[in-house]
């Protein structure tokens, strides 16, 4: 009678009923994106203690914020308000009922925490602990980042991935998982969302054996409401009251720039336009790691170490899945006690938690999978002998080991010889040039990351509008196909766009340097326009032909007298420019005249005249030996007057898909902080320019970052030497090495250990781009 009677109810009701009440909460800020809640709110009427540290808890994309109360004795937010905290929660709602809310990104919901962040510093005025769980503690460590650190006391992350192509679920090898990922977020999920039901399904499909036992153990002990009740509320949460849907924007994000491109290692990834490092992160860090945790994998979640390097990273190790982490009985009994204590002890009036340590720094390599299969296997089933298993493992590590070679094979090949068979097909009458490619890359990936600057990103999709703008404009102060146009421009995106530009129209770019005689490069180059910026305009007017000024500069006011020659383009409306009848985009074509540069040989000026087949030859090459795709950055050094700029590191990056980041200058300090903050995985040098660098004596490039790669020519024997030195060598021997195998080239192949970083030969020309282009 027992059991029919409890299970009319479970099918009544969906559940028990334990008549049991959430927590108490206030809702302290509520606006569209999310609503903040503070639990147990105090009485701050005079006589009453005072609260203690704020605690925010961030709760995952695919959970409800009431994981953080599913009882209140057990539940995280009882616990920390009986150990004297101030537990607060940031709630973003299920998506799917919130006007908008399925065209939420990632960047929403990391801008979001930021703005709790600070109300919850304005309400309590002290700094937060910040507590997140699973992906909620991914965003804990991209806010902190985004913030760099600002009125935070400290991070706790529950299971959350760092490193996540060390160890993804369920063994899954980290280059299908890569490039899956980025499949995914390409063509699935830039259309569809995840509902509720789907992500509670796959979650409990992660583990299906002990979804199943769970329902049995729930089935037999029917007849017996006592003993079902103390667990039914956790039960509830995870068959049907805990699961919200996902947005697509926020899932292709995520998949994108964390899992395809794993980017927290890396650094470089971009919230609302900004770039952002985890190396930015300087307040304390507590990982809490579960010992059979088959999502966040304790190789993954351990990433954390190497990702941030300038702070101190605890762990708590216990031994229980991924869920068991933040609700059950270990948790209650060892991960919130352990967070209130690590809480007071931050706080300055506590002692260390026990059961913590400091978290050991990790191998940089990737395996297939994190924690190991047997572990998984007998944590689930528990019959199932080791020895076999180890068997089993071991038989399918070596099918892997003898199929490696031939996989790295196939990878390159498929990555590469579209393009060299783009390059074998060229002749004089193939329509090839710079603004050709940029426009190609804008169609196949509009909101592909192209262009980063002063922190900033700009997709391609944003840059190759620019051009056309600036294009349009060029047509109307009178620049036609085949004209000859100077561009004296700092290093900057303006002058990228300036380039572009006048390759689409089909002029002539004569790249001038500020360092030699600008009438003689006028002369030489037989400019009749000169496109500058605010910063080289009275330079600019001192040379004969019509100036243009394009870009802001570090200022637009122009200061020009009414009689100047000299026209603003930035107040050209591109809209009102009626394109003319001649006009046709991107008319290059193999054979013609693109670009004149100039160096000094034998103390005399000398034009080197580009044509777009060779700029091409440089680029595609560059592109395909240097194996470059859409997860490098590449970092130009070189200004984009020179030869090496145009033909290797701009040329390559846009042919290979990949981020481009340009630098205001060389110097040891930008050098170490932008490698960090763009994620840069590819160097590129000209000559003897990193010596500056490598002679800096305050140069030193400590723990994770992501640089496989310098390519260049023409350094000299003495410098390429100091790869010797201990700051160079590690940079070389930290390398972490690239998900698919890429090989480095032309210059050191990111050495694994000092002796190796110092037998790197010296660089000749049979492994370099030529940087010097004869004309073709």
């Amino acid at each position: 009678m027992a059991t029919a009677q409890n299970g009319l109810e479970v099918l009544r009701l969906g559940g028990l009923e334990t008549g049991s009440a959430p927590s108490p909460s206030q809702i302290v800020e509520s606006v569209p994106m999310y609503k903040l809640r503070r639990y147990f709110p105090p009485d701050t009427r005079p006589g009453h203690a005072p609260v203690g540290p704020p605690v925010l808890m961030v709760h995952p994309m695919m959970m409800s914020a009431d994981m953080w109360d599913v009882t209140r004795e057990d539940g995280a937010v009882g616990i920390l308000h009986a150990r004297g905290l101030d537990p607060w929660v940031i709630d973003f709602g299920s998506p799917d009922k919130v006007e908008g809310g399925m065209r939420r990104n990632l960047a929403d919901h990391i801008v979001a925490l930021s703005q709790a962040i600070d109300t919850v510093k304005d309400t309590t005025g002290q700094d937060v602990h910040l507590v997140g769980y699973s992906q909620g503690g991914m965003w804990c460590y991209q806010v902190a980042a985004y913030r760099r650190s600002k009125n935070l006391a400290s991070i706790v992350a529950f299971g959350s991935p760092v490193d996540t192509l060390a160890a993804l679920p369920m063994g899954i090898p980290a280059n299908f998982g890569a490039a899956a990922a980025s499949f995914m977020a390409d063509h699935v999920f830039n259309r569809l969302a995840i509902p509720s039901w789907m992500a509670r399904t796959g979650f409990q499909m992660m583990d299906p054996l002990k979804t199943a036992k769970a329902r049995l153990d729930f089935l037999r002990q029917l007849h017996d409401r006592e003993a079902l009740l103390p667990r039914e509320q956790q039960r509830r949460f995870l068959e049907s009251e805990g699961w919200i849907a996902w947005s697509g924007p926020a899932i292709s994000e995520l998949l994108k720039q964390f899992i395809a491109h794993n980017r927290m290692m890396t650094g470089g990834f971009a919230i609302s336009g900004q770039m952002v490092t985890l190396t930015d992160i300087t307040c304390p860090i507590l990982a809490f790691v579960g010992e059979v945790d088959d999502i966040g994998q304790p190789a993954s979640v351990r990433g954390i170490r190497r990702a941030a390097p300038n702070t101190e990273v605890y762990e708590c190790l216990i031994r229980t899945g991924h869920f068991g982490l933040v609700v059950g009985s270990r948790a209650a009994h060892q991960s919130w006690p352990t967070v209130a204590d690590w809480v007071r002890w931050i706080s300055s009036d506590g002692d260390k938690p026990a059961n913590i340590s400091l978290m050991v720094e990790q191998s940089a390599e990737h395996t297939d999978s994190g924690v190991a299969f047997s572990s998984r296997v007998a944590h689930g089933i528990g019959e199932v002998s080791e020895a076999a298993l180890a068997m089993a493992r071991g038989a399918a590590e070596a099918v892997v080991a003898a199929n490696k070679s031939m996989r790295t094979l196939a990878v390159e090949t498929v990555r590469t010889l579209p393009r060299l068979a783009r390059l074998g097909q060229l002749n004089d009458h193939t329509r090839i040039s710079l603004g050709r490619i940029i426009d190609e890359q804008a169609h196949d990936a509009p909101q592909g990351e192209f262009l980063l600057f002063d922190d900033r990103v700009h997709t391609y999709e944003a840059v190759n509008r620019r051009i056309n703008n600036v294009v349009r404009g060029l047509i109307d102060v009178g620049v036609r196909q085949g004209d000859r146009v100077g561009v004296l421009m700092e290093t900057r995106p303006s002058a990228l766009v300036a380039i572009a530009a006048l390759s689409r129209l089909g002029a002539i770019v004569v790249l001038m340097r500020q360092d030699v005689d600008l009438a003689a490069q006028v002369r030489l180059g037989g400019a009749t326009e000169i496109i500058t910026d605010p910063t080289n305009l009275a330079a600019a007017r001192q040379l004969p032909g019509q100036v243009l000024v394009l870009g802001g500069g570090e200022s637009r006011d122009l200061h020009l007298p009414e009689d100047a020659d000299v026209i603003d383009m930035e107040k050209i409306d591109p809209d009102a420019v009626q394109l003319p009848a001649w006009y046709r985009q991107n008319p290059g074509l193999a054979r013609d005249l693109a670009f004149i540069a100039f160096s000094a040989v034998g103390g005399e000026l000398v034009a080197k005249q580009i044509t777009n087949y060779r700029w091409a030859v440089s680029a595609f090459g560059t592109a395909s030996t240097a194996a470059l795709d859409r997860r490098d950055t590449v970092y130009c050094l070189t200004p984009l007057h020179h030869e090496s700029a145009l033909l290797v590191s701009l040329g390559g990056a846009v042919v290979g898909g990949t981020r481009i980041a340009l630098s205001r200058g060389l110097c040891a300090d930008r050098f170490v902080a932008e490698v960090r903050r763009y994620g840069v995985t590819v160097v590129s040098y000209t000559w003897a320019m990193l010596r500056d660098v490598v002679d800096d004596p305050a140069f030193a490039l400590n723990g994770n970052h992501p640089v496989r790669l310098f390519i260049g020519s023409g350094m000299p024997t003495g410098l390429w030497g100091a790869s010797s030195t201990p700051s160079l060598r590690h940079m070389s021997s930290s390398s972490s090495p690239p998900p698919t195998g890429r090989r480095c080239w032309p210059t050191c192949p990111a050495p694994r250990s000092a002796a190796r970083a110092a037998r790197c030969p010296a660089p000749d020309g049979s492994n370099s781009v030529p940087t010097t282009p004869n004309t073709t």
